[in-house]
């Protein structure tokens, strides 16, 4: 049964992102989507996991600490490491410069959704060994928003001058990382305080996703209003997912 949930989760993230690819014509109105669902998830999904999963070993005001680490961790990584070079480029080569710091950005936020998905596997393979009604309670909640992962893991290569090719191949990498994380539950375990402390990381990198990189990205030349309704809709249909399967 575990092998055939895993199965689920690639199909449900291989069409989300296969959506997105279909309306590339829309990306600026996907990107709105895909902000407010990645920092719904951030809020409703990934942090009050962490506090639930680190109660009794750490404070509240840790987890949040460590959130706010994450983010700034996430933020270093995009302004310090990849587009440190900008003030020694020449005009001539600042274009073919701009895109490989692009492709460099979509990269890193691909390969932190495909983490993310990883960890979305291995919750449910976590949550069988404690039971299944726990552990079917996690793969609804995990499905719920893989299809949201897909678009969102295709979106930031395209946005970042990223080919439908390369955008393909992460989509794929993504879909196969909630696999692989069921399957490796198989070989080990990881405690509560552990991964309490992991996914309070990465609710501070999506908060920098989604508020630093794709909702600006989503309004650059775009009417405001559409991109903002789209942003705060992302958000809801997440929030009520969330919630609805809580």
């Amino acid at each position: 049964m575990i092998i055939f949930i895993a199965i689920c989760a690639f199909i449900a993230t291989l069409l989300g992102g296969l959506f997105a690819l279909r309306l590339k014509d829309k990306l600026h109105l996907i990107l709105g989507f895909s902000a407010g669902a990645v920092i719904a998830v951030a809020f409703f999904d990934l942090l009050p996991e962490s506090l639930d999963l680190g109660k009794g070993f750490y404070s509240n005001s840790t987890l949040i600490t460590i959130t706010a680490i994450g983010f700034l961790v996430y933020l270093v990584l995009d302004r310090v490491v990849f587009l440190h070079a900008h003030a020694h480029d020449d005009i001539d080569d600042h274009g073919s410069h701009e895109h490989e710091v692009e492709s460099k950005r979509g990269i890193l936020g691909a390969s932190s959704l495909s983490v993310h998905s990883f960890l979305d596997g291995l919750a449910i393979g976590l949550a069988f060994q404690v039971s299944s009604a726990v552990g079917i309670i996690v793969t609804i909640a995990v499905l719920t928003h893989d299809f949201s992962d897909g678009i969102n893991t295709v979106n930031m290569i395209l946005k970042n001058n990223g080919g439908r090719p390369k955008a393909f191949r992460w989509l794929i990498t993504d879909a196969i990382a909630p696999v692989l994380g069921v399957v490796s539950t198989f070989f080990f375990t990881v405690s509560a305080q552990g991964l309490a402390i992991i996914i309070a990381l990465f609710a501070g990198f999506f908060l920098y996703i989604g508020a630093s990189d794709l909702i600006p990205e989503s309004h650059h030349a775009h009417p405001k209003l559409m991109t903002t309704m789209m942003t705060v809709l992302g958000a809801g249909v997440l929030y009520v997912a969330i919630n609805l399967i809580g």
